[in-house]
This record gives structure tokens, C-alpha cells and sequence, in this order.
């Protein structure tokens, strides 16, 4: 059976996850897991990653992050392939360390990435490591970093987690996530509102109706083997063009007006959260809307969709 085509595109967000070969402990000592974090750090440098949360246990790791350009399979084939070729180095082994292919949950925007942070936070409590009250003691975790805020590593990011949450990036802010998390890991309604089952199987994480439109764009790779990847990505900016033209149409706007009104105006930013729930990424709707920078214009949408939530 053919593998599935991963699905990359700027500013794209995933949870990644794998295991070790036959689930075994391959982050069991500590040397094997400052190892994997330097590489991760690594690969974070030289493909410009973004990465939100990390998780390293013993026998698997966690990763939330962003790719500002297309490139996850070769940051994640740089990651694994320079990790495994260190480790059996060191050990004087040779094969496989993780298990078949790593998990690629595709996410769809910053409310649904910061559901997936929370969940890695909370993985070392989950495996019983840690008492939740000291979640940010755990030593292989991006938690423990955030906290140490003056300090943080240039490729770990806290925007979207500190937009979504209200908190300030300080010592105050950080000790509330703590608390924050601390509640969220005995309170089993509020893991079941955040979806918390579903954040690490299936292939994306979303809204049916943005699913949907990934599931076309998907197949449509997968019918198309003999297409370029330029060609394929032309027939999708048309779609946005055309998904563009009509919303700027019912908006009673147009380019120019577009080009001309402030990056927060109203109009915009709802424009830009529709684009959104169908599947065009935020460095598309930062150019045809002139709105500044990806994070920026998730910071919008992220406020839009919080004032008309009911």
C-alpha cells in the first residue's frame, strides 16, 4: 500500500508524535534526551522552525510546531536521522530507533495548537512522572523553559499560547499557566470539552467544515502524481483568489480598499477568519489583505472568533 503524502504548505501547524522502535525506552537515560532536545533545537534553527511545546518521555516525544515554509518531512528526516546516527554512535548500535513513520496531526489554527500545548504540558502528569502541581518541574518539557522566560531558547515560541490564554510573559504570568494547567489535569469535563481524546490520533485537528476542504486539497495531491508541486499549489491559490473575490464582493470592498484600510479594520479581519475556515494559510492572507505579519493576523481572527463565540 502507498504511503500517504504528508501535507506541507507555509505557516502550517502539526502535532508530532512518535515512539521508539517496538516501544522501546529510547530517551531512558539523560544523556539520550539532552541529546535529542539539542538536535531538536538544531533542526529548529536550520529549517526555521517555530516550535510551541515539546515533550520528551521515555519511549516517545511530543512536538507542537509551525513551518513557515513547506518543510516538515525534511526537518523531521534531518531530526530523526541525526538523533539515531548520534545515538547509535554513542551506544556502538546500529537499526531503527522509532517505530514505522511519525505522526503528523495537521492543526488547524492557533485555538486548536494552543489545545495541543496544554495536552503535551500535561503529558508527563498523564504518565504519572510528576504531580500536576509541579507539571513545570519536568525536565524534559518546553513548560520548563517558557517558565524560565528571560532565558527562553530563540526557537521557542510562547505567542500563541500567551494571545489565546490573556497571560503576560512574566514570572506572574507563567506561575497562572502553571495553575491553569494544574486544575486542567484533574478536571475531566474540561479535558473532554478541549477534545483532549482526540488531539493525538486521526490526521488533522479542526473543524469539520476546514477538514473538508484539507481532504479535497489532499486527494487532489494524491490524484495528481505527474503534477509539479508549483502546479499544484497555482490550482489552490486560484480557489483562494476566487473564495477572496466573493467575500470581498458580500463586504460591499475590494483589492484596493483592502490595500488601503488598516490591518485591524473590522471587515478585514472577518475576511481573513473566513479564509481561514477554508483552509488558506496566513501567509497567503497576509499578502492579498496587507494585514502585517502571520502571528499578527492570527491574533485578529483569534479575538474575531472569541467575540462571537456564544
Amino acid at each position: 500500500m502507498a504511503r500517504r503524502l504528508r501535507i506541507e504548505y507555509q505557516g502550517a501547524l502539526y502535532h508530532v508524535i512518535n515512539r521508539g522502535n517496538y516501544r522501546r525506552d529510547v530517551f531512558e537515560t539523560v544523556g539520550a534526551a539532552q541529546a535529542f532536545e539539542k538536535a531538536l533545537a538544531e533542526t529548529c534553527e536550520r529549517y526555521q522552525w517555530r516550535l510551541h511545546a515539546f515533550a520528551i518521555m521515555r519511549n516517545h516525544f511530543h512536538l507542537a510546531l509551525e513551518t513557515p515554509e513547506p518543510n516538515l518531512v525534511s526537518g523531521m528526516h534531518w531530526l530523526q536521522g541525526t538523533f539515531a546516527t548520534r545515538f547509535n554512535r554513542f551506544r556502538q548500535e546500529r537499526g531503527h530507533l522509532f517505530q514505522g513513520r511519525y505522526q503528523a496531526l495537521l492543526v488547524e489554527n492557533t485555538a486548536a495548537l494552543v489545545r495541543v500545548i496544554h495536552y503535551i504540558h500535561l503529558n508527563p502528569v498523564r504518565a504519572k512522572i510528576i504531580q500536576p502541581v509541579a507539571c513545570a518541574a519536568f525536565r524534559w518539557s518546553s513548560l520548563r523553559h517558557l517558565c524560565q522566560h528571560v532565558r527562553r531558547p530563540p526557537w521557542l515560541s510562547a505567542d500563541a499560547l500567551l494571545a489565546e490564554l490573556g497571560f503576560s510573559d512574566s514570572a506572574t504570568g507563567w506561575s497562572d499557566y502553571c495553575r491553569y494547567l494544574a486544575n486542567l489535569a484533574t478536571d475531566a469535563t474540561e479535558q473532554a470539552n478541549l477534545k483532549f481524546d482526540r488531539l493525538s490520533r486521526g490526521w488533522a485537528i479542526g473543524t469539520l467544515g476546514w477538514k473538508r476542504t484539507m481532504a479535497r486539497e489532499y486527494r487532489e495531491a494524491a490524484l495528481s502524481p505527474g503534477l509539479e508541486t508549483v502546479e499544484l499549489r497555482e490550482l489552490r491559490e486560484e480557489r483562494w483568489r476566487k473564495t477572496l473575490e466573493v467575500l470581498l464582493f458580500n463586504a460591499g470592498e475590494s483589492n484596493a480598499s483592502a490595500a488601503n484600510a488598516s490591518t485591524d479594520a473590522p471587515w478585514k479581519v472577518e475576511i481573513a477568519a473566513r479564509l481561514r475556515d477554508s483552509g488558506v494559510p496566513y501567509h497567503w492572507i497576509k499578502d492579498a489583505l496587507r494585514m502585517g505579519a502571520p502571528h499578527i493576523i492570527r491574533g485578529h481572527v483569534f479575538r474575531f472568533r472569541k467575540r462571537r463565540s456564544p
